[in-house]
């Protein structure tokens, strides 16, 4: 029969379609029992057929074949197809788990892409998946989008309806994430271990057991500080070594059956053909009463909440950024220039909300801070205002705004406060002024030292027009905007980040006033005379 086939010159279309569509029923059914040089030839004449065949009917004996298909040559050959057919075949065809293992080399990141979203796959082949890495598989395309664009056009309305909205889905999976949420703790599953494994780099790749938002990322082969999910010193000194890692400590954030302190213990792995170190594999559990100090459970973190949410936000503001990033460069493709713009416009506001996250994260860490323990840090806050000036000059030129800042005293300027805090709260301040000031308009301030017996400094800045007569319970109001629609309102409000600077200047020592005519950031000095000077000036 192959051999009539492959005789067979076709001169036709219709020809051709019938060799194709023979030639790929034979070798799904009896590949296994066909001659090796047969296979070979069948091979190479489907190859030569390809560009004369419609890409329509590749897909539709892709998807006939892969229902009762277990040739792996030919599911690997239909799988580096255009993604439409390699995505027929690659979402229902069976295989074991040795065909799957010894095709995986030959498909392309697409293909992967395909089979990675599938969950009915050996537990092998996920690995291997895993294995490859993210880099090596491509963005999937939606069934709903695959689907039209290998149909005519008279069937592609018919087609887009009949699938599956993926907004849908989006929301049916947002809503029984939001009623699981709502749940008391007890209701919910307590997660007690997990397993991972990690690449050559330290980096967990593979969890099972928790989410994968959770763990996926973090590195065992560094130490984490200051509170931060990772693992602790021990792990890192094993890693180095390749050694073995019993009860190390690790923590997570997320939601609250995840987030705080695991012990794992894990075993370096090697190829078994090369030698080659590829990683760890290993299982983390909960600590056990006696192992936490004094038996006692750790004390809640009041920024426990605050750091889950700015968790929950990063994961899909990432996606979101990535994608439009990949539209704007073009990677899989020439795209029209409107929906450029739109991804460029997506990346830049992706970039402001990330600063916002930046923010809630700051005020996090410093918002329970005791205010009396003042920061040994000195900071110029003359060069920080002047630094932040410059840095909004394009702002101001693109609004027309001028704005005038004056030093009223010989300065230094120098404050008692952590530098990122107080370049944080004095550009989040001016910002957020310059944002609500009309086209033309002024913005008038000066940074000056405070009475003598305060020991402050003080960064007045005269209220914009806009906000006159506003109440400081108005300009709290995260929903306040002066003219129902502040310029800066669709990203940051006005009262945020009047909360923010506040919250970060008590935090230091300081605090923002609201006044009649001026809004007043107070930063404890470092530049102050001693008491008794103070005293004799005043006495003369």
């Amino acid at each position: 029969m192959i051999a009539t086939i492959l005789r067979q010159a076709p001169a036709d279309r219709r020809t051709r379609v019938t060799a194709w569509r023979q030639l790929s029923d034979i070798l799904a059914q009896r590949g296994n029992q066909l001659a090796e040089d047969d296979i070979r030839r069948s091979l190479h004449a489907l190859a030569v057929l390809r560009p004369h065949v419609p890409e329509a009917v590749r897909r539709d004996c892709a998807r006939a074949l892969a229902r009762h298909g277990r040739f792996a040559p030919l599911v690997a050959f239909y799988a580096n197809d255009v993604p439409a057919v390699s995505a027929a075949m690659l979402r229902d065809v069976r295989l074991s788990e040795t065909d799957w293992l010894a095709l995986l080399p030959a498909t392309n990141a697409m293909a992967r892409s395909v089979l990675a979203g599938r969950r009915d796959l050996p537990d092998g082949v996920g690995r291997a998946l895993a294995a490859l890495g993210a880099a090596s598989v491509a963005l999937p395309q939606p069934a709903a989008v695959v689907e039209a664009e290998a149909m005519p056009s008279s069937t592609t309305d018919e087609t887009v309806g009949a699938a599956p909205s993926q907004i849908s889905e989006l929301v049916r999976r947002i809503d029984k994430y939001q009623s699981r949420r709502g749940q008391p703790a007890s209701a919910r599953k307590a997660r007690r271990s997990f397993q991972f494994e990690t690449g050559p780099d330290g980096v967990i790749h593979w969890v099972d057991g928790v989410t994968r938002g959770a763990v996926i990322g973090l590195s065992i082969a560094h130490a984490a500080f200051g509170g931060e999910p990772g693992a602790d010193a021990a792990a890192a000194g094993a890693f180095r070594q390749r050694a073995e890692i019993v009860s190390a400590r690790m923590w997570l954030e997320g939601m609250a059956d995840e987030a705080g302190e695991w012990r794992f213990s894990a075993l370096p792995w090697f190829d078994p053909a090369t030698g080659q170190f590829r990683g760890y594999r290993g299982t983390a559990r909960r600590p056990q009463p006696n192992e936490m100090p004094y038996g006692r459970p750790q004390e809640e973190d009041p920024g426990d909440s605050i750091r889950q949410l700015i968790h929950e936000l990063r994961s899909p503001l990432n996606a979101i950024s990535g994608f439009a990033q990949i539209i704007s460069g073009q990677m899989f493709g020439p795209v029209s220039q409107s929906y450029r713009a739109m991804a460029e416009t997506i990346v830049a506001d992706a970039a402001s909300v990330q600063s916002i996250i930046d923010d809630l994260e700051t005020a996090a860490r410093r918002g329970h801070a005791v205010a009396d323990q003042a920061s040994d840090e000195i900071v110029d806050v003359g060069a920080i205002v002047k630094q932040v000036e410059a840095d909004l000059g394009a702002l101001l030129a693109e609004q027309r705004i001028e704005m005038t800042l004056a030093r009223v005293g010989a300065g230094p300027f120098l404050g008692r406060a952590h530098d990122a805090d107080v370049r944080r709260m004095i550009g989040r301040l001016l910002t957020a002024l310059v944002d609500i000031c009309e086209p033309g308009g002024i913005l008038v301030g000066q940074l000056v030292t405070e009475s003598p017996h305060d020991d402050m400094l003080q960064l007045r800045i005269v209220r914009p027009a806009a906000i006159r007569f506003a109440t400081a319970t108005d300009l709290l109001d995260p929903g306040f905007s002066p003219e129902g629609e502040a310029p800066g309102a669709a990203v940051l409000s006005l009262g945020f980040s009047l909360r923010l600077v506040d919250s970060l200047a008590r935090a230091a020592g300081g605090r923002l006033d609201i006044g009649h005519n001026a809004l007043t950031l107070h930063l404890p000095s470092a530049t102050s005379k001693p008491e008794a000077e103070r005293e004799l000036q005043q006495g003369e």
